[in-house]
């Protein structure tokens, strides 16, 4: 029954497409370091990714495919995973300086927005509905992690320590569900958020064989997208845990994704040897697309 029912899903979501999609370049090669990552869209349609042309920036992305600096990191800082709230205020992973930056709506000055030196290099970042924020926390020299959440008070808290490689982070639609993955050990795991934000019950969702994994999103269905770095690919599960397809893109390291375009369903995909996004069309809006309009 459990193969009846993956085929079945594989089908429905592969019928809603006219052809399988493939990535396609947004921007030119070359204009991001081997640090790209982020992206994340705002209201208007811009895209942001960090390390625009050199480390400690972030680049902003037109609808058209332009690219500009957007901003400038405090010194010392390096940016990895940024994520948007609902009043357009932008929180960026410092990696190099224990830091979870903020860059208030309406401006590009960066300041600190949570701090602890127990912080091993913040990578990613989701956020809840109820504006709870969650960072991923790997310590690569030992294949280590930990989880962290944020909350609008600015109080940072250990969720869990003595994980693997912590780093695509992401919650359901519906604020109920946390998913984190470990990329050198392959695994994605899913916890239950409780009402206070914090997470219990927590389970294996998918192992993948080979390859590592690195940014995860979810559309407004529930599906998860995986990047997988060194593959080349994005892979989509149901909530279920179901693979549904798998796209793939021209570069092979891509470091992280986000729904933006007009109607939330292009997928801005982040390439560390291309130093480019490239972009590819979903069935769904992005999950945080339909959320903060």
């Amino acid at each position: 029954m459990r193969f009846v029912s993956t085929l079945l899903a594989i089908v429905s979501f592969m019928a809603c497409t006219e052809e399988a999609p493939h990535g396609e370049d947004f921007t030119d090669e070359g204009l991001f370091s081997a640090g790209i990552e982020g992206p994340a869209s705002d209201a208007t349609g811009n895209i942001y990714a960090v390390n625009f042309a050199r480390e400690g920036t972030i680049g902003i992305v037109t609808p058209e495919g332009e690219v500009s600096l957007f901003a400038e990191l405090p010194e010392g800082s390096i940016g990895n995973g940024i994520r948007f709230d609902r009043d357009g205020n932008m929180f960026i992973a410092d990696y190099a300086r224990h830091n979870i930056l903020r860059i208030s709506a309406g401006t590009r000055e960066a300041e600190v927005f949570a701090h602890d030196s127990s912080l091993n290099q913040p990578n990613d970042l989701a956020i809840a509905p109820d504006g709870t924020l969650y960072a991923s926390d790997p310590k690569w020299d030992d294949n280590t992690g930990q989880l962290w959440m944020a909350r609008p008070s600015e109080e940072l808290i250990r969720l869990e320590d003595n994980m693997g490689t912590t780093n695509g982070i992401e919650v359901s639609p519906e604020g109920d569900l946390l998913y984190v993955n470990e990329s050198i050990q392959r695994k994605v795991w899913v916890y239950d958020i409780l009402a206070d934000g914090t997470v219990s019950h927590k389970r294996l969702f998918t192992a993948f064989p080979d390859h590592g994994l690195d940014g995860m999103r979810c559309d407004g269905k529930g599906n998860l997208y995986i990047t997988r770095f060194g593959k080349g690919t994005v892979v989509i599960f149901s909530p279920k845990g179901e693979q549904l397809l798998e796209i793939p893109l021209t570069g092979q390291r891509p470091t992280n994704i986000a729904f933006g375009g007009k109607d939330g369903k292009t997928c801005f995909v982040t390439l560390a040897d291309r130093g480019c996004i490239e972009t590819f069309q979903a069935l769904y809006p992005g999950r945080s697309f339909a959320m903060w309009r």
